[in-house]
């Protein structure tokens, strides 16, 4: 929802900012409802409901980078505690989909090539979270798995670990972000247990004018009734992964045992150099787990 009247100062109201931001709120779900809505070619979306139904899901929204789809598919097939991994291609390029494809199927993850977005050019942000409420309105939520979770591509990781497993305790969690008072959790992280959200009217898209990004469009629905101290945590730790380099242009994070790319920050002209290191910093993780990477594009 948007923010408040109240949450406007006069210069906002003498500008028209409360009227404006409603207007396009309103044309912003316009859009992504009609997005929702589009269907998919060629993929067996009944068929992955039914492997999904009563589940430990993965959903990964995969974009542009068959390599780090298949550096993380390798690493959560043979470290992560779940019971199905799916992708939602959201690529723009019809040549990274059709290998995109071929790596679910060499890692039997299942995959969903999603409608063309409407947003990807315009906004990575609103383009990331319509791909999840596809997802969620046309797979997961109809298939009701027993708990969910969202991984960005670019996240690796490096242990044995059950990220289900908190879920015991609490309804949700992931790695908190804030924006002002509000709070949500990092769309790039983050678990559900079924029962607990699954009939709620979620939206895992963006409120920019409250502050929110990707997934903090659930904060009237999920969020802001919830102590976000009883959110479990981990430690985030960022980094420079290239040496001499200033950490703002070479970033790089862990998060817990896991590594975060962060692939679409720093400076882009070192990407091939920090994949080459982050590749470094895999290699004993990679050496456990089961198949071969691919090292295409």
């Amino acid at each position: 929802m948007p923010k408040a009247l109240r949450e406007y100062d006069w210069r906002q109201w003498l500008r028209l900012q409360p009227l404006t931001h409603a207007i396009k709120t309103a044309r912003y779900r316009k859009i992504d409802r009609r997005f929702v809505h589009q269907p998919v070619e060629g993929d067996d979306i009944p068929g992955i409901r039914d492997a999904a139904r009563g589940r430990h899901v993965l959903l990964t929204v995969a974009f542009d980078d068959p390599r780090c789809l298949d550096l993380q598919l390798r690493l959560t097939r043979g470290l992560v505690r779940h019971d199905l991994h799916i992708v939602a291609d959201n690529s723009i390029g019809d040549a990274f989909a059709r290998e995109n494809r071929q790596i679910c199927a060499d890692h039997g993850a299942a995959y969903v090539r999603l409608p063309a977005n409407p947003w990807t050019v315009k906004n990575p942000s609103r383009s990331h979270g319509a791909a999840l409420n596809w997802m969620w309105h046309n797979v997961l939520e109809p298939a009701a798995p027993a708990a969910f979770g969202f991984l960005d591509q670019d996240l690796f990781p490096t242990q044995p670990c059950d990220p289900f497993e908190p879920l015991e305790a609490t309804a949700f969690y992931g790695d908190l972000r804030w924006a002002g008072a509000r709070w949500f959790l990092w769309a790039g992280y983050c678990f559900f247990r079924f029962d607990a959200v699954g009939r709620e009217p979620l939206d895992f898209g963006l409120d920019w004018f409250a502050g929110l990004d990707t997934g903090g469009a659930n904060w009237e629905v999920l969020y802001r009734h919830v102590d976000p101290n009883t959110v479990p945590q981990r430690p985030i730790t960022a980094f420079a992964v290239l040496p001499g380099i200033d950490v703002r242009q070479a970033y790089c994070e862990w998060r817990g045992s896991w590594l975060h790319e962060v692939g679409l920050d720093g400076d882009l002209s070192l990407k091939a150099k920090k994949r080459e290191a982050v590749l470094r910093l895999l290699a004993p993780a990679l050496e456990i787990s089961p198949g071969s990477a691919r090292h295409g594009n």
